[in-house]
Formats: structure tokens, sequence, C-alpha cells
């Protein structure tokens, strides 16, 4: 279950990108910030919600806002990822989950009879002081960049 409500504050955190760079609360401060949450690297839906995102990029740069994927592959899993399809956005690396577990969108899921815990696909809407405006649970990728990108609007 989500573990975090519209108007709160996310906690501290610090994960590096695909490039290993540290992103922190204080790097992303004053920006309006996208959190997309997804399962895995290179897989079909994760690879089109990346491209979806990717190619809205400068929209979102024109509205302040920067875009994070997060999920728990490494950095170098992250960077090959990001170069076989150009994105335009930061991949952020949660290997030890922490950040998963603090937004709540580690859980249990059903696939084919089996439960397993994965990343429930998840996005968040982060205002420049921090705190959630907007929160997106088991997202359906197809047209979600664009409708991120409209509440924006």
């Amino acid at each position: 279950m989500i573990k975090l409500t519209i108007g709160d504050t996310i906690p501290e955190f610090s994960v590096k990108n695909q490039w290993g760079d540290t992103i922190t609360n204080a790097s992303i401060a004053g920006k309006n910030v996208i959190f997309y949450f997804y399962p895995k690297d290179d897989t079909p839906g994760c690879t089109n919600e990346g491209n979806d995102f990717s190619r809205l990029n400068d929209d979102f740069n024109k509205k302040n806002t920067i875009i994070f994927g997060i999920s728990k592959d490494s950095e170098a899993t992250h960077l090959k990822f990001s170069k076989k399809y150009n994105f335009k956005h930061q991949l952020l690396s949660d290997a030890d989950g922490a950040l998963c577990d603090a937004f709540g969108v580690w859980q249990e899921k059903k696939m084919m009879g089996k439960t397993t815990m994965g990343i429930v696909r998840t996005t968040f809407l982060i205002d420049g002081h921090g705190k959630i405006s907007h929160i997106w649970p088991k997202v359906k990728v197809n047209g979600h960049a664009e409708l991120v990108l409209d509440t924006l609007a």
C-alpha cells in the first residue's frame, strides 16, 4: 500500500543516477519533480513508459519539472537501458529498495497464480518544496506521461 499521501513531504533520500551522480532532496529543491517507479529495465511496459516520458521531457522542462524513473536496477543496467533508448531523463538506482519502501511501492503482486514482491508501477508529482501534489497508483502505461504533463498545465 502507498505509504505517502498528497500533502506529505517526501522522505530524505540519497541515490545514484545512471551516471553515478548522487541525487538528494537538496538537488531537486525548487523544481517540480516526477518520480515514476517502474518494475524492471528493458522490459516492454517499462521501455514504453520510459520512451513516453523521454519524448515529453522538453515539455516537462518548460514547466520547471524534472523526470526521474526509479527501479531497483543497478546504475550500470540503468545506463545501458537509457543509452539503448536515448532517454533524455535520469534513472535512479534504488538497489537497496529504501526509496521503494519509503514511498510504499514495494508490494505483494500476483502473477499467473504466484505471489511475489515487486514494484507496483506508481508515479508521484512533487512540488518545489518537496511535498507530494499528486499520486497515480497502479499506472497503466499508455497515455500516462501525457496525463502527468496535463496535470502541470
